[in-house]
């Protein structure tokens, strides 16, 4: 036992050493950490003559300590004037508690009101093994929302904070748009490489939003999970999401047609098309969130994850 223990530790260290601090381009950069799954998120910062804005941090004090003390050596310490939270979500969200006081936090609308009454901060439910240590976080929700858009400057920089106008991941995605660098920050309505994630959202918004995504023409692409992309793979991109999306959507019309659970229906289907995908049990909790809106109601998240830790057969792996 001692040496399984051993070896999960070296296994998380490995994950923590590897995530790295990209330039994208001069004094924009995107802190990606692999493997890009469960609690493991990318981030970034736009660094201007002022002072730096964030874009997400990260879910444990450990992991947003990397990213914190990387972004001060590349930026020469510049100063972090406010930081963006793309969504509610505490991958993205715990570290705000370890950013300045005088770093103002801003976010869609919806999510300061989610981040205040997120519990799982408190103590992560048995849903992942090992349970992540969160450490010395507490909750720090956006000071400054927005319904639709709002623009920052960072210096010079310009940064378009832009909401798709309905639910897709969450009911509060925004994107961080850089026009003249061409830069876009996703947040989760992209996950680059890996399963898609929408119990808390919308499947037919996150269809929409693909379209959305495309008509910006970025150059540079930040996911909130996998690798970066360059404008020629966004296409590919889309299309990977477009399909599983309809994969979900045609699965759960089909389970609801049969009288099936959305365990059941997940059970009924082969995932062949998505082979390699990290995080396939997900595909149960995107069929809670088809199976709710379809009867008009909310997502029952604890059910949910119990049938999705059902269908894989014990906790979901995670490196936090």
């Amino acid at each position: 036992m001692a040496n399984k223990h051993t070896n999960d530790a070296r296994r998380v260290n490995s994950r923590l050493e590897a995530a790295a601090l990209h330039e994208i381009v001069p004094g924009v950069h995107a802190w990606v950490q692999p493997d890009g799954t469960w609690w493991v998120n990318n981030a970034g910062a736009v660094t201007g003559d002022d002072g730096t804005v964030v874009i997400d941090t990260c879910a444990t004090e450990e992991r947003t300590r990397r990213f914190l003390t990387a972004l001060a050596t590349a930026t020469g310490d510049a100063p972090i004037r406010a930081a963006v939270n793309t969504h509610q979500h505490g991958d993205h969200t715990y570290g705000n508690s370890l950013l300045p006081e005088q770093a103002v936090i801003v976010g869609h609308e919806s999510v300061r009101a989610a981040v205040l009454a997120d519990f799982v901060i408190d103590g992560c439910p048995p849903f992942w093994s090992p349970v992540p240590e969160w450490g010395a976080v507490s909750r720090r929700p956006p000071a400054l929302v927005f319904r639709s858009e709002l623009t920052l400057y960072s210096g010079g920089r310009r940064i378009d904070l832009l909401y798709p106008g309905h639910a897709a991941h969450t009911a509060g995605d925004v994107v961080a748009w850089l026009p003249e660098e061409r830069v876009l920050f996703t947040g989760d309505l992209l996950f680059h490489g890996l399963t898609p994630l929408i119990v808390m959202g919308s499947a037919e918004g996150a269809l929409r939003s693909l379209d959305w995504l495309a008509g910006f023409g970025a150059e540079h692409i930040v996911p909130g999970h996998g690798p970066l992309a360059r404008g020629a793979d966004l296409p590919g991109i889309l299309a990977d999401h477009e399909r599983y999306y309809r994969f979900v959507l045609d699965t759960a019309r089909a389970g609801m047609d049969r009288g099936l659970s959305p365990l059941d229906a997940a059970r009924h289907v082969d995932l062949r098309d998505f082979e390699g995908w990290a995080d396939p049990e997900r595909l149960v909790l995107n069929l809670h969130r088809v199976y709710a809106d379809a009867a008009g109601a909310e997502v029952d998240l604890p059910s949910a994850f119990t049938d999705a830790v059902a269908w894989n057969r014990g906790p979901f792996p995670t490196s936090v």
